[in-house]
């Protein structure tokens, strides 16, 4: 049974930090494609930050300097950084990822998700 627990959400001022944790169930390295995605009110989800295959990292563009993605995997938890808040960074984020496959080649195709936590700058 696969499981994503976020937490780490809360209310902080503009300019302020916050690091948010996701803890996966089993081990964190037979998963995939890991990563950090937000939705704030009205608007739709939008990528954060995510590992890509081969362990490159991707950042959108408003949170690049800002925010860092990394991974503990003796903790089994992935984690997002986030620095110099701005009001415009307030959302949900959710965490995400995919199985590998038997023999840890291949990255599976189906995403899951965890339920998300609640981030509020003002």
């Amino acid at each position: 049974h696969v499981q994503l627990v976020e937490s780490g959400g809360g209310s902080v001022q503009a300019g302020g930090s916050l690091r948010l944790s996701c803890v996966v169930s089993g081990f964190i390295h037979r998963y995939c494609r890991m990563g950090w995605y937000r939705q704030a009110p009205g608007k739709e989800r939008e990528l954060v930050s995510t590992f890509r295959d081969g362990g490159t990292i991707d950042y959108q563009e408003s949170v690049r300097g800002r925010f860092t993605i990394s991974q503990d995997n003796g903790a089994n938890t992935l984690y997002l950084q986030m620095t110099s808040l701005q009001i415009e960074d307030t959302a949900v984020y959710f965490c995400t990822g995919r199985l590998l496959d038997a023999y840890g080649r291949r990255c599976g195709d189906t995403s899951y998700w965890g339920q998300g936590t609640q981030v509020t700058v003002s």
